[in-house]
């Protein structure tokens, strides 16, 4: 057996790691957490100081034996788990579970994966740092209280089998909110006015962009302003060129990282941080969960000479940031390449691309600064104060825009012209002004970058915990991720030109979506009933300040027992008195108006099977039933819309003497016709679909039933038969059925050919 046993949480990192050390070490992977609070129960002697109760992994248990075995022998043990919280609660695990002895116990730390590093580590080792196992279990123990004493809650007063958590309720309470602020939102309309100008003297004649310094409220007041223009003088009021300075944004925090990747690589938070990982184990990057934006002199300098021999000396300006986070747990580098002249990896595309933006960003921090000019024209006229204005840049050295530029989630946003140098007081001349109806528009809805910033912000979560706190209220059905394609709508354009205006109805796509976050209807319910019982819980400032407690706990200046007691104390009597109240239902209709056919009311609510819409009827009669579309909300679904999804099933008409009825099943959108059911094509709406498409539908089901069955081929003398089936051509043989393989001619297929595929099919 080895001297030294190396215990890292990953197999990939194991296997980098490996390489850099000598043949007396050995290194193992413990695959992550080796125990966890037990299932069964609560999990905390909430009477003994909230002791927690361990259980190894069933899964876990082959493998602690062998690392207890490996640990037994070897003369040192060291512990390589990551260097953030959970990191330290798995060393700290595997010196319990494994019984390490202090004296032969090692715990080592490194923010990259390389040689250096590595043996740096081990020249410095230390012990277990306690107080951040001790943030790491508080957290957890935490958070077991808040599921375990809400989840129950939440089955009795609003539905079986919901459960609760305390990040993740108020990461749903964001997303409720934006929608109930969309839902509220009424649009109204404006008019914008743009202009084409240019100076008379100007050979080119060169067009100048340039918009109102006012919106209209309405097409009368824009018309106006039009006719105002028609005989106006127009010059040049100011002319300013200013020089600007841009500079570089810091190198990636995991915030960061997950936000741009969103923007610029369109990658969900959990992918991003899925391939960050795979390049960290793989020694390609730093650490990839941190709030630091720091780097160390050592990449300083390598970023330094990358800069000097890709782009010049004159592109080079080493800097370093500090972090603005106030609650930063990792106070170590930001995320990185680990070697600055590699510029390329091997790897899949995905893998490529994300290493690409986290160089890129990372040289682009120790680049020089942009230098630009901002010119700002502003155009007056005899006949109004309003003043139009241009603005636009022009690069006089690009510095670190050569390489990189951040992206923004302004998805209207545009680079500015070059505009030319005008004097004061220059006559110009207008070619067009166009005043355009525009619509005030609602908030966006949040995607996962979106969150994560806002979280952020708002200092809920840290860089371990973003990534599983989305996909948690995804993956418990209270939030979903949708595209919307959007609709088209009409706007009017009027356009001033040589003295006459002229009209123009134009139409654009709106509200088109991609991966936006929206809450379901259960999970708009179940945050109304946590905010009115739980208001603390919910409360963003009380959530950061949990956070803060828990920092306070890593440094050593607060005991974790205390914190969790203070913190229980008073949720646990909420608990109580909420289980005690006898508050009304959350689940209660909405009532959307009266049926105005039959009088009848309509109401939407969630049913056993989902959200639903449902409208009364006769006394003694069941009241009619439908399920809502994907999109729809039980609190946004307006009267209409419910009438619409109550109109199924729908008589089209008759074909042969025979009714042709369209309607939805529980196999999707069908239309029923001489007692058989013939689902409808993917681009066929049941609420629309016209009687001739249905009949087509219906002849073309006739014609593949009439085809099914029927023989392709048969061979004399054999028991053998190609036939024509529901689903394609197949070969029949002895009463068994076999399929034919890709890229075979049921047509041409020989004899022997058949019998190989039963054969095959046989074996």
């Amino acid at each position: 057996m080895q001297d030294n046993l190396v215990i890292v949480e990953s197999p990939s990192k194991a296997k980098t790691i490996e390489k850099f050390l000598g043949k007396e070490f050995v290194v193992r992977s413990s695959f992550g957490h080796i125990r966890d609070l037990v299932k069964k129960g609560i999990g905390v002697d909430i009477e003994n100081g909230f002791e927690p109760k361990y259980e190894i992994s069933a899964n876990k248990k082959k493998l602690v034996t062998e690392l207890s075995e490996m640990a037994a022998k070897a003369r040192k043990v060291w512990l390589a788990s990551d260097e953030d919280r959970e990191g330290e609660a798995i060393a700290w695990h595997l010196t319990q579970v494994l019984g390490l002895p202090e004296e032969k116990t090692n715990r080592i730390v490194f923010h990259e994966i390389t040689k250096n590093a590595i043996l740096r580590a081990i020249e410095e080792p230390r012990s277990v740092n306690m107080d951040i196992v001790n943030a790491q279990q508080a957290r957890r123990i935490l958070d077991r209280l808040v599921g375990f004493e809400l989840s129950p809650l939440l089955w009795k007063k609003v539905k079986p089998q919901l459960s609760a958590g305390r990040v993740q309720s108020v990461t749903v309470r964001l997303i409720v909110e934006r929608e109930r602020e969309i839902m509220a939102f009424e649009s109204t309309e404006y008019y914008r006015i743009t202009a084409k100008f240019y100076a008379p003297n100007d050979p080119n004649k060169a067009l100048i962009n340039a918009e109102l310094n006012h919106k209209f409220a309405t097409r009368a007041e824009a018309e106006a302003f039009l006719e105002s223009c028609c005989d106006a003088v127009w010059s040049v009021d100011k002319c300013e060129t200013k020089p600007i300075t841009r500079y570089p944004s810091a190198p990636f925090t995991t915030s960061t990282l997950q936000q741009e990747a969103g923007r610029k690589l369109n990658m969900s938070v959990s992918q991003t941080m899925s391939i960050a990982q795979k390049l960290y184990e793989s020694g390609l990057i730093t650490y990839m969960r941190t709030d630091s934006v720091n780097l160390s002199s050592l990449a300083i300098g390598a970023a330094k000479q990358e800069i000097t021999a890709q782009f010049g000396e004159e592109y080079a300006s080493s800097r370093n940031y500090k972090t603005k986070s106030k609650g930063a747990q990792e106070a170590h580098e930001a995320i990185r390449p680990t070697y600055f002249d590699r510029r390329e990896i091997e790897g899949t595309p995905t893998e490529k691309k994300l290493y690409d933006l986290i160089w890129k960003r990372a040289v682009a921090s120790q680049m020089a600064a942009a230098e630009l000019n901002k010119t700002t024209i502003t155009i007056v006229s005899d006949k109004s104060d309003k003043v139009f204005t241009a603005t636009g840049e022009s690069i006089v050295f690009d510095g670190f825009m050569r390489l990189y530029t951040e992206s923004t989630d302004d998805e209207n946003n545009t680079e500015s012209a070059v505009l030319p140098a005008l004097t004061s007081g220059e006559q110009m001349m207008s070619d067009s002004i166009v005043a355009t109806q525009r619509f005030t528009q609602a908030p966006s809805r949040y995607n996962e970058a979106l969150l994560v910033k806002k979280l952020e912000e708002l200092g809920i979560g840290r860089p371990s915990t973003y990534a599983p706190t989305i996909s948690t209220v995804i993956t418990r059905g209270y939030v979903v991720k949708q595209n919307r394609e959007g609709v088209r709508r009409e706007f009017v354009q009027l356009t001033l030109k040589k003295g006459k205006i002229s009209e123009k109805t134009m139409s654009e796509k709106v509200g088109k979506e991609s991966n936006r976050l929206l809450p379901t209807d259960i999970g708009m319910l179940v945050n109304d009933y946590l905010e009115a019982q739980f208001s603390n819980i919910l409360d963003y400032n009380f959530t950061a300040n949990v956070e803060k407690e828990f920092d306070k706990i890593a440094e050593g200046a607060i005991e974790w027992e205390k914190m969790i007691a203070e913190f229980y104390g008073g949720f646990h009597a909420s608990v109580e008195n909420a289980l005690e109240s006898q508050a009304t239902s959350t689940n209660q209709p909405r009532i959307l108006g009266t049926d105005p056919k039959t009088g009848y009311v309509v109401s939407a609510r969630i049913g056993k099977f989902g959200p639903m819409v449902q409208m009364d009827g006769p006394e003694g009669e069941k009241p009619r039933y439908a399920s809502l579309k994907k999109g729809q909300l039980v609190a946004s679904i307006t009267l209409e819309e419910a009438l619409e999804l109550l109109s199924l099933p729908r008589t089209l008409g008759e074909l042969d003497g025979k009714e042709v009825v369209v309607s939805i099943g529980k196999f999707g959108p069908y239309v029923r016709y001489d007692g058989k059911f013939v689902s409808l094509g993917k681009k066929d709406d049941p609420y629309t679909v016209s009687y001739e498409r249905a009949c087509e539908i219906i002849e073309e089901s006739r014609s593949a039933t009439s085809k099914a069955n029927t023989p392709i081929q048969t061979f004399e003398g054999e028991d053998i038969v190609v036939k024509n089936g529901r689903y394609g051509a197949y070969i029949a043989s002895g009463g068994k059925n076999y399929k034919i393989p890709r890229g075979k001619s049921a047509e041409s297929l020989t004899l022997e050919e058949c019998k190989a595929i039963i054969a095959a099919a046989k074996k």
